[in-house]
C-alpha cells in the first residue's frame, strides 16, 4: 500500500499499534461475555464484562472480544401505549358511547376490552402511575404537578427508587419515544435552566415531541422537540397538534424501523385531545350536527342500552343517579339547549378526529408488518370526563382557573367560534356526567368510578389468542408496567444506577389474556384526589365525595366527610348505597383506607385546589425563590409562567432600556396570550401597555406621544389596589416623565395560561392583544428589561 500523504501513514500505524495494545490474543478473547439472554436484567444498567490484560503486540495475531451490546430478549414485542385525555367510560363507541371511534372498535374486535380498568381521577397522577407501575402518591404526584406541595406524596419529584418503563426498556435494548402530552415535569424545572432529569428525555425516552404542561392550544401549541422549544407551522391550512404529533411519531417509527428493524421499540402516544380546549377540525364537528338534541339525560339511557348490548356492562346494570346540581335537560331554556348541543358536537368531533390519528399509527404498524408482535394498549381516558367546565361550560377555560364565572350570554355571542382558534372552550358538566355513563361522577372524583373507570383495549395477536372478548378483572393503571415487563420477558429491576428500587406496586394482567374466568389478582386499591377518597377491597368499595369539580370549597371538614358503601361485585354502576345497611363493613373499609394511605404516602390530605397554583401558598420550590426583581435580556422567550417572576396580585414596575428608530413598533415584554395576559409594547412610536383580563376585557394604557429616535428608558408602573384579582392604576413614563395613565379594573388572580409564555422582544404562541400581530418583533434594540414587584397596599 502506498500513501501520498506521509502524515496519514503515520496516523494509520499509530492507530494499529494503539488497537493492538488494547486487544486480547486469540486465546484471551475466549473469555466468556454473556449472551443477551443471560444478562442479570434485574440490575440496571447491565454491567459490561471485563477482559484480562492484553499481552499480544500485533493486532494481526489477536482476535477481538465479542462486542458488548445489550439487546432485548428474543422475540420481545414492540410496546405502544395510546392514552387519550379527559374522555369518559361512556364516550367511545367501543364502550357504547356516541363518539364514533372505529380504530378502538377494530382493535377491540381482534383483542380484549377491559371494563373494570381504573385510573387516578386526574392527569399527572395517572400518567406517572401508568409510566412506572407505582401508585401516584408513591411517585410524589398526589395531584397535578402545578399544585405540588412540600409534603411527601405531593412533592412533584419522582423518587430515585422508582424508575420509568421507558428507562427500564431502554436499558434492556429498546428504542423509546414519547409524543404528545407529558405533564410529569415539576413546573420549576420547566425552563431552559433545567435540570432536565424529569423531562421525557431525562426519564428514559430517546425521543420526545410534544408539550410539557397539562394542556395545549391545538391550533397554537407550545411544543418541544427533546428539550428545545420548536415552532410548528401553525399557519399552514389544516394544522392541528394531534395531526402534527402523529406525523412526528410516524417519522420516528419509520426511521427506527429502517435503520434497526430487529430492535423493538416502545412508543408512548399521549394526545392532548380530548382535554380542553376542545379544538377540532370543522369537518369532524359537522359530522355531529343535530346528534345531541335529545340532551344528556336521554343520552345516558341510550349509552347504557348500547353498553349492555356490547357486553361491557352486566345486564342488570342500572343507571346511577346524576349529581343533584346537573339540571334535567327538559327543564333547560332553548338558549341553554342550543349552546350545550353545540358544545357536545364539538367534543364528539374532537374525539373522532383523535381516533382517526390513532388509525394512522395503526396503519403504519400494519404496513411495516409489526402489528402482530406489538403490544398495543389503547387507554380511553386518563380519568373520567371533565366537569371542570361547570354548569354551562365556558368559551375560555382560563376563566375557571382564575375563579371567574362566565355567563350564558358571553358564550352565546361566541357560539359560532367554539372549537376554533378564537376560543379556549370547555363543555358543560352535564355532558361529562353523560360521558361517564353508567356512573354518577366525573374527573377529580376519585371516590366514584365515574372519575376513575376508563375503557382499555389490549391488542397483541402474537400473545393473545382470545379475540373480541371482555375482561372484567379489577385492575388499575399501575398494572400496565408489570404487564409490559412480563410480555417482554423482563424482570422489574431491583437496582437502577446503584439505587435500590421499591417493590413493584402493580400486578401483571397477562394472566387474564387467555383466561376470562381467571380470579382477580388485584384485590385492593386505594383512591384519593384533593380530598375525594375511596378504597376498593375484595369486591367492596367505600368512598366519600369531599368536593365536586364545580364547587368552590369542600363540602365539610375532612374528618366530617360522609362515606358511601357499595358491593361492586353486584352493583356495577354504584347505584345502591349500603352504608346504612352495613355500617360494620363500611368501618372496616374506612380503616383499610387509612392503612393504605399510610403505606403509600397519601397523608396528610390537602384539599386545596386552585389556590395551590401559588407556590408560596403550596410550599413547593419556585425558580424565583422569593425574588422580587428579575432582569431580562433580548432573546429571552418561551419562559413558562412557573419559571417567571410572579406579577399577579401585586404592585410592580417594568423598566426597559431601549434604542428605537422612528415610528418604532413591537413587543418589549409580554406574558400570556389571547386568553389572558399583559404586554408592554410600542405601536407606531407610542409606548403602550395592555392587560388582557381572562380574554373577556382589555385595559390599555397608551401614550399619545411618539418617541424620538435614540435611547430611552421606558417604565410601566402598576399600583395595585390589593386582594386577589383586584385592579389598580397603570402609568407609563419615558425618561422619567409620565406620558400615560389609566385605570386597570381587574387582573388575573391565579394564572395567565398553562401553554403560554413570557417573551422579550416578541409575543410567541398567541398575541396578548389584537392591536398587533402574533410574533410582533421589536423593531429597535432592547438592552435590558427589569421587572420588580412590591407589596400591594393593604
Amino acid at each position: 500500500m502506498k500513501f501520498k500523504n506521509s502524515f496519514a501513514a503515520i496516523l494509520l500505524i499509530a492507530a494499529v499499534v494503539t488497537v493492538s495494545c488494547n486487544q486480547p490474543t486469540q486465546k484471551e478473547s475466549t473469555v466468556n461475555a454473556p449472551a443477551s439472554g443471560e444478562f442479570d436484567r434485574s440490575i440496571l444498567p447491565i454491567k459490561e464484562p471485563t477482559y484480562p490484560a492484553i499481552t499480544e503486540l500485533d493486532a494481526r495475531n489477536a482476535k477481538a472480544p465479542p462486542r458488548f451490546d445489550v439487546t432485548a430478549p428474543e422475540k420481545a414485542p414492540n410496546i405502544v401505549i395510546v392514552l387519550i385525555d379527559d374522555i369518559g367510560f361512556g364516550h367511545s363507541s367501543a364502550f357504547g358511547g356516541p363518539i364514533n371511534m372505529p380504530t378502538a372498535e377494530k382493535l377491540a374486535s381482534n383483542g380484549l376490552k377491559y371494563n373494570r380498568f381504573h385510573t387516578t381521577a386526574l392527569c399527572s397522577p395517572t400518567r406517572t402511575a401508568l409510566l412506572t407501575g407505582y401508585n401516584h402518591h408513591s411517585n410524589n404526584a398526589g395531584a397535578i404537578m402545578e399544585v405540588a406541595t412540600a409534603f411527601p406524596g405531593n412533592t412533584g419529584i419522582r423518587p430515585q427508587s422508582i424508575t420509568t418503563i421507558a428507562e427500564v426498556l431502554r436499558m434492556n435494548g429498546y428504542s423509546t419515544a414519547a409524543f404528545g402530552k407529558y405533564h410529569e415535569t415539576p413546573p420549576w424545572e420547566g425552563s431552559v435552566s433545567g435540570p432536565y432529569d424529569r423531562w421525557p428525555t431525562g426519564s428514559g425516552f430517546d425521543k420526545f415531541y410534544g408539550f410539557i404542561g397539562g394542556e395545549t392550544n391545538q391550533w397554537h401549541p407550545m411544543v418541544y422537540d427533546g428539550t428545545t422549544r420548536v415552532y410548528p407551522k401553525v399557519d399552514d391550512p389544516g394544522y392541528h397538534f394531534t395531526t402534527d404529533m402523529t406525523d412526528q411519531a410516524l417519522a420516528w417509527m419509520n426511521t427506527q424501523q429502517s435503520l434497526t428493524p430487529e430492535k423493538p421499540f416502545y412508543m408512548y402516544f399521549a394526545t392532548g385531545a380530548t382535554h380542553a380546549p376542545h379544538h377540532a377540525p370543522k369537518e369532524y364537528i359537522d359530522k355531529y350536527k343535530g346528534k345531541f338534541s335529545q340532551g344528556w339525560d336521554k343520552l345516558r339511557e341510550e349509552t347504557l342500552a348500547k353498553q349492555k348490548a356490547l357486553g361491557v356492562v352486566p345486564e342488570n346494570t342500572v343507571l346511577a343517579p346524576k349529581p343533584a346540581d346537573i339540571k334535567d335537560w327538559d327543564k333547560l331554556t332553548a338558549d341553554e339547549k342550543r349552546l350545550f348541543e353545540r358544545q357536545m358536537e364539538i367534543f364528539a368531533g374532537f374525539g373522532e378526529h383523535t381516533d382517526h390519528e390513532v388509525a394512522r399509527l395503526v396503519s403504519a404498524l400494519e404496513e411495516r408488518g409489526e402489528m402482530e408482535n406489538t403490544v398495543f394498549i389503547y387507554i380511553i381516558g386518563d380519568n373520567g370526563s371533565s366537569a371542570e367546565g361547570g354548569m354551562i361550560g365556558m368559551y375560555n377555560e382560563n376563566t375557571y382557573f382564575n375563579g371567574v364565572q362566565e355567563t350564558l350570554d358571553m358564550q352565546l355571542t361566541r357560539i359560532n367560534e367554539l372549537g376554533t382558534e378564537h376560543t379556549y372552550n370547555h363543555f358543560a358538566a352535564g355532558w361529562a356526567v353523560a360521558g361517564n355513563t353508567p356512573f354518577t361522577w366525573t374527573k377529580q372524583i376519585a371516590s366514584n368510578f365515574g372519575g376513575t373507570r376508563n375503557g382499555m383495549i389490549m391488542h397483541w395477536p402474537a400473545g393473545i389468542q382470545s379475540k373480541n372478548e371482555v375482561r372484567s378483572q379489577f385492575h388499575h393503571v399501575i398494572d400496565i408496567a408489570p404487564t409490559i415487563y412480563e410480555a417482554a420477558g423482563l424482570p422489574a429491576p431491583k437496582m437502577v444506577n446503584g439505587i435500590e428500587q421499591r417493590p413493584m406496586e402493580g400486578v401483571s394482567m397477562v394472566y387474564s389474556f387467555n383466561n376470562p374466568a381467571a380470579p382477580d389478582v388485584r384485590t385492593t386499591q386505594y383512591f384519593e384526589m384533593i380530598g375525594n377518597r375511596a378504597i376498593y377491597h375484595e369486591g367492596w368499595f367505600a368512598g366519600t365525595i369531599h368536593k365536586a369539580p364545580w364547587e368552590a370549597a369542600p363540602r365539610r371538614p375532612l374528618a366530617e366527610d360522609v362515606w358511601e358503601l357499595y358491593n361492586v361485585t353486584e352493583d356495577f354502576s354504584q347505584a345502591n348505597n349500603l352504608a346504612e345497611k352495613n355500617p360494620e363493613k363500611l368501618e372496616e373499609l374506612k380503616k383499610k383506607f387509612m392503612e393504605e394511605a399510610v403505606k403509600y404516602n397519601v397523608l396528610p390530605i390537602d384539599d386545596r385546589s386552585i389556590e395551590r397554583f401559588d407556590p408560596v401558598i403550596a410550599g413547593r420550590p419556585d425558580l424565583m425563590n422569593g425574588r422580587t426583581k428579575l432582569i431580562l435580556y433580548e432573546g429571552a422567550k418561551g419562559i413558562p409562567e412557573n419559571a417567571f417572576i410572579n406579577v399577579k396580585n401585586t404592585s410592580l414596575s417594568i423598566t426597559a432600556e431601549v434604542e428605537v428608530p422612528a415610528n418604532a413598533s413591537g413587543v418589549i415584554l409580554c406574558q400570556g396570550g389571547d386568553f389572558g395576559g399583559w404586554s408592554f409594547y410600542i405601536i407606531d412610536g407610542k409606548p403602550s401597555y395592555t392587560y388582557n383580563w381572562v380574554g373577556l376585557e382589555f385595559y390599555t394604557v397608551s401614550s399619545t406621544q411618539k418617541l424620538a429616535p435614540g435611547k430611552h428608558t421606558l417604565t410601566f408602573d402598576f399600583a395595585y389596589d390589593g386582594g386577589r384579582g383586584g385592579g389598580g392604576t397603570g402609568t407609563i413614563s419615558a425618561d422619567g416623565n409620565k406620558i400615560a395613565e389609566q385605570k386597570i379594573a381587574k387582573t388575573n388572580s391565579n394564572t395567565f395560561g398553562i401553554d403560554e409564555s413570557a417573551d422579550v422582544g416578541t409575543d410567541e404562541n398567541t398575541p396578548v392583544t389584537p392591536v398587533y400581530a402574533r410574533k410582533e418583533k421589536f423593531t429597535g434594540k432592547i438592552n435590558k428589561v427589569t421587572v420588580e414587584t412590591f407589596a400591594a397596599k393593604k
